[in-house]
C-alpha cells in the first residue's frame, strides 16, 4: 500500500519536518506524479497554438462579412475546431453569430483559461488551485445548453471545491458527454469519486486521474458505460473487484490504459470487446487474461510486483498468465528472471503472437536461462525486440554452450524475420545470444543491433566486441545487419510512446526508429 494513501498534505508536511527533511521535496514528488499523469492523458482535439493559414486568401476591399455569409453549419464546423473562450467570444462577432457557439458541442480545456493560456504545460511546483479557472468551468458548464464533445478538467484541487465538483458531475450527466478527462490535483492523492461517474452512458473515452474509485456497492443498479470504447485509470486507488467491475460495465470498451495504480493489483482479464492493454508504471502482483477473443495488442512498462515497491527481502515475480486470446498478435516488454510466464494453451504456446519484446538482465545467469522457455512459448514469432540491460553486480555469464545444449527453437529456426537489439554493452552473454540467432535463423531478413553509447565512451573497443557477431556462419545469407550507435547518452528502460501502442495503424509499435538519428557504425 502507498504509505500517502489516506494521508493529508498537512501531515506529510509535519511528518517530513520531524525527520529533518526538506518540505518542499512533497510538491517536487506530487508533480512528479502528476507528470507522469499527464503525459498518459490524451491530447484535447483543440489547441491554443494552433496556427491559421492565410495563404491564397482572396481579400475583397469592400468591407463585406462574406464568412457571415456562410451555411450555419460550416460555421459551426469552425466554431467547433476553437477552444472553448475563443468560441465563446465569436458571439461578439455579428448578430449572426449570437446563437451559434450554443448549438455547437462544447469543447473545454481548462488548462486553456489560464492566464498564460497553459503555455507552462500542466505542471507548476508549488502552484495553488487555480480558484479562478475553477469558477470559469462552473460559468461556462452552466452556460451551455450541451451536449459536451470533449471536456478536459486537470487543474483543480477537487478536496477544496467538492462542492463544485458535484455540480460538474450532475451537468455532463444531464447534459451528456463524449469524452471526459477527469484529474484530481492532490492532495490527498486518494479522494473518492462520486458513484454518479457511472450514469453518464454518453462517454466514449474516458480518462481518470489520482482518485479512489467509487465503491462498488454504491453505484446505482444498472449503471453502465454503453458507449465507452476507451478507458484511462491513471495513479488510482482500486481493488481488484473495482477494476473487474469497470470492465464489466463496458460492454465495448477497446482500449484500456492502467498507469501507476497506488495500491497493488491483480488483473483478471475477461472482455468481449478488448483490443489494446496498456499497463505503464502499474505495480502487479498477476496478469491474467482470462477471456479475450479480440485482444491484439498486451503492453507493459516498468510493471513490478508491489513486494518490490516496498523493497522487501523477498521479493515474488508477478506471474503473467494468457490463456484465450486468439488474437494476440504483439506482446511486451516481458522480463524473464523478473516475470512468471504461464501458458494456458493444450500446447503452452500462443500461436498468434507474430511480434514480442523482452527486457532482458543479461548480467544475471538466471534471468538469461529464462529466455529460451519465453521464446518457446510463441512458435510463429516474426519480429523480436529485446533491450539488454547488464547490471555491474554480474551474477554469471552464459556461454554458446548453453544455448546449443537447449536444443532448437521453432520460432528462432523457422519464423523469425526481425531481431532489434538495443543497448548493447559487448558482454559475453549478449554476444552468444545473438550469435546463436544468427547461426540459427534460416528465415532472417534483418538484425539491428543499438550499441550503448558507454561503449564509446569508455573507451573499449566496439569494433573487437562485435566482431565475434559480424564473423559468425549466418544461416540466412540475405540477412542485413546494421548496426548503431545509441542516440541516448543514459537509457534507464525500454523506450516506449504509448500513443503508438493503440494506434493500430503502426504494424510494430516497439520499433521506435530513433537509433536512425544517430550515426551508423562501419566495421570491417
Amino acid at each position: 500500500m502507498d504509505p500517502m494513501i489516506g494521508v493529508s498534505r498537512s501531515d506529510m508536511l509535519a511528518g517530513l519536518e520531524r525527520d529533518g527533511a526538506d518540505p518542499e521535496t512533497l510538491d517536487v514528488g506530487t508533480n512528479l506524479l502528476l507528470y507522469f499523469v499527464y503525459h498518459y492523458l490524451p491530447d484535447p482535439p483543440v489547441s491554443l497554438t494552433a496556427l491559421l493559414s492565410l495563404t491564397g486568401a482572396s481579400w475583397v476591399p469592400d468591407g463585406v462579412d462574406r464568412i457571415s455569409r456562410l451555411p450555419d453549419v460550416v460555421l459551426r464546423d469552425i466554431i467547433s475546431r476553437l477552444p472553448a473562450k475563443d468560441a465563446a467570444r465569436t458571439a461578439a462577432l455579428a448578430s449572426r453569430w449570437r446563437p451559434l457557439w450554443r448549438s455547437v458541442p462544447l469543447t473545454l480545456v481548462d488548462s486553456h483559461l489560464l492566464p498564460d493560456g497553459g503555455a507552462r504545460g500542466q505542471l507548476i511546483i508549488g502552484a495553488p488551485s487555480p480558484r479562478a479557472v475553477t469558477a470559469a468551468v462552473s460559468r461556462v458548464l452552466a452556460a451551455h445548453p450541451g451536449p459536451f464533445r470533449c471536456l478536459h478538467l486537470t487543474r483543480t484541487t477537487m478536496e477544496e471545491h467538492r462542492g463544485e465538483m458535484s455540480r460538474w458531475l450532475d451537468t455532463i450527466l444531464a447534459k451528456g458527454v463524449q469524452e471526459l478527462v477527469f484529474v484530481n490535483r492532490p492532495w490527498p492523492i486518494d479522494l473518492r469519486l462520486p458513484a454518479s461517474i457511472f450514469r453518464c452512458a454518453s462517454l466514449t473515452r474516458l480518462y481518470l486521474g489520482v482518485w479512489r474509485l467509487p465503491d462498488t456497492a454504491a453505484v446505482p443498479r444498472g449503471a453502465r458505460f454503453p458507449n465507452l470504447l476507451e478507458l484511462g485509470l491513471c495513479m488510482t486507488v482500486m481493488e481488484d473487484r473495482d477494476l473487474a467491475f469497470m470492465l464489466e460495465r463496458s460492454p465495448v470498451l477497446e482500449f484500456l490504459v492502467l498507469m501507476g495504480s497506488q495500491s497493488g493489483l491483480r488483473l483478471r482479464l475477461v472482455s468481449p470487446s478488448l483490443r489494446c492493454l496498456q499497463l505503464g508504471f502499474t505495480y502487479l502482483e498477476d496478469i491474467d487474461v482470462v477471456d479475450a477473443p479480440r485482444l491484439e495488442r498486451l503492453f507493459q512498462r516498468d510493471s513490478l510486483p508491489e513486494s518490490k515497491l516496498a523493497d522487501t527481502a523477498s521479493c515474488l515475480s508477478s506471474k503473467i498468465k494468457i490463456g484465450r486470446a486468439p488474437n494476440l498478435r504483439v506482446l511486451g516488454y516481458l522480463q524473464p528472471g523478473e516475470q512468471q510466464l504461464v501458458v494456458g494453451s493444450k500446447e503452452n504456446t500462443v500461436p498468434s503472437v507474430q511480434i514480442l519484446a523482452m527486457e532482458v538482465q543479461f548480467g544475471v545467469r538466471n534471468a538469461v536461462k529464462k529466455v529460451p522457455g519465453f521464446l518457446r512459448c510463441f512458435p510463429n514469432l516474426e519480429t523480436l525486440h529485446v533491450h539488454s540491460t547488464v547490471d555491474e553486480d554480474s551474477t554469471g555469464k552464459v556461454n554458446i554452450k548453453f544455448w546449443q545444449e537447449g536444443g532448437p527453437i521453432k520460432c528462432v529456426v523457422q519464423s523469425m524475420k526481425k531481431v532489434f537489439f538495443y543497448e548493447f554493452c559487448g558482454s559475453r552473454s549478449e554476444v552468444v545470444f545473438l550469435k546463436f540467432i544468427a547461426e540459427r535463423g534460416r528465415a532472417l531478413e534483418q538484425m539491428v543491433v543499438v550499441v550503448a553509447s558507454e561503449c564509446f565512451s569508455s573507451g573499449g573497443n566496439v569494433s573487437a566486441k562485435l566482431k565475434p557477431l559480424i564473423s559468425a556462419k549466418w544461416l540466412s545469407k540475405a540477412c542485413k545487419l546494421q548496426l548503431f550507435k545509441s542516440p541516448c547518452d543514459k537509457v534507464s528502460g525500454p523506450l516506449h510512446c504509448h500513443q503508438l501502442a493503440s494506434d493500430f495503424k503502426f504494424a510494430d509499435p516497439f520499433d521506435l526508429r530513433y537509433y536512425y538519428e544517430a550515426e551508423e557504425i562501419l566495421v570491417s
